[in-house]
């Protein structure tokens, strides 16, 4: 009898222990994930964090606020999260940006890399090499040559320091022999209407941003930066398929939480987040916004920024990139 009274103790604790060991549903519903935005509203990355976070509402019965808090390069919204209590309920949605703060800013309020925990990355996506409809050059490489040929006559417009549309321009003069001249700007628009007006020779950004002024014949598309062409723009080649062997580059979006926050919140909001893009894929959304599906887990996202900033690092140290 005694035994059976043991076993059947034995037995209890066990439960207690597995139940102990088995993480709570998170978020629990009555619980609402907040979402920063360190962009104005309105922007792409805007437009994609407010996907994921109905997809979210819908998948987890939860509410989901998107804040948009933007300023300073995307600071003052990264600032909010990464000073946030570390539970997992406040987020930030960020483009690719977000990990050079150190590497463009003089003083960068945190460090990326350590002072935020990955939790998922949403997706990637091409940008998009244009030049002024009165550009001679039909192609990349008849760009590329003439750039080559007189160097002193060409330039490249950036919308902002350390983002995707800057690196890629860096690395495409690398890959491609060339050095522009590069004049910086505070956003994507007041670059395309230079572009298209004469002003600056060329410019490599978001697809998405651009393919309206291309299809409306505003600047002319010469490549994307994707491995693949786009089923947004079918006709506009790649930029290994115009003469720029090996070039590849990929604006991208993630999600991170403050640093500290519980690992079984980042593995629980991770599973929801790449489900979510999962369905957000199924449904057509992203490939409406041009965005390629990711999913990785919080450490392959980590390896992932490790080695983006490794490779922004030296290209913006190649180019002899001051921070401001």
């Amino acid at each position: 009898m005694k035994s059976l009274n043991w076993l059947g103790a034995a037995a209890a604790l066990g439960c207690t222990a597995l139940a102990a060991a088995t993480p709570a549903a998170f978020p629990e519903r009555g619980q609402t994930l907040r979402i920063v935005v360190p962009f104005a509203a309105g922007g792409g990355v805007d437009n994609a964090a407010r996907l994921l976070g109905e997809q979210l509402r819908k998948q987890l019965g939860v509410a989901v606020v998107v804040e948009n808090k933007a300023g300073a390069s995307g600071t003052i919204g990264g600032k909010a999260v990464q000073t946030a209590a570390p539970d997992g309920t406040t987020l930030l949605f960020s483009a690719a940006t977000h990990v050079l703060a150190k590497q463009v800013l003089t003083n960068a309020p945190y460090d990326p890399q350590t002072e935020f925990t990955p939790v998922a990355r949403f997706g990637e996506a091409p940008l998009m090499v244009v030049v002024g409809p009165q550009a001679q050059q039909q192609k990349l490489v008849d760009v590329l040559a003439a750039a080559r040929k007189q160097p002193e006559g060409w330039t490249a417009a950036i919308p902002a320091a350390g983002a995707p549309s800057h690196l890629a321009t860096l690395l495409l003069a690398q890959q491609g022999g060339v050095k522009f001249t590069y004049v910086t700007y505070k956003g994507t628009q007041p670059a395309l209407t230079d572009v298209g007006g004469g002003h600056v020779n060329l410019l490599v950004d978001s697809m998405i941003s651009v393919l309206p002024l291309a299809k409306a014949g505003r600047v002319k598309p010469l490549a994307i930066t994707s491995q693949k062409r786009s089923p947004l723009a079918p006709d506009v080649p790649t930029a290994q398929e115009a003469g720029v062997p090996g070039f590849a580059y990929a604006s991208w979006y993630g999600v991170w939480a403050p640093k500290a926050t519980p690992p079984e919140r980042v593995a629980a909001l991770n599973t929801a987040i790449n489900s979510a893009v999962a369905e957000l894929a199924k449904s057509g959304a992203l490939a409406a916004m041009g965005i390629e599906p990711v999913a990785e887990t919080p450490e392959q996202f980590r390896r992932f920024i490790a080695a983006d900033v490794a490779q922004g690092t030296q290209l913006l140290k190649s180019a002899g990139f001051k921070p401001e």
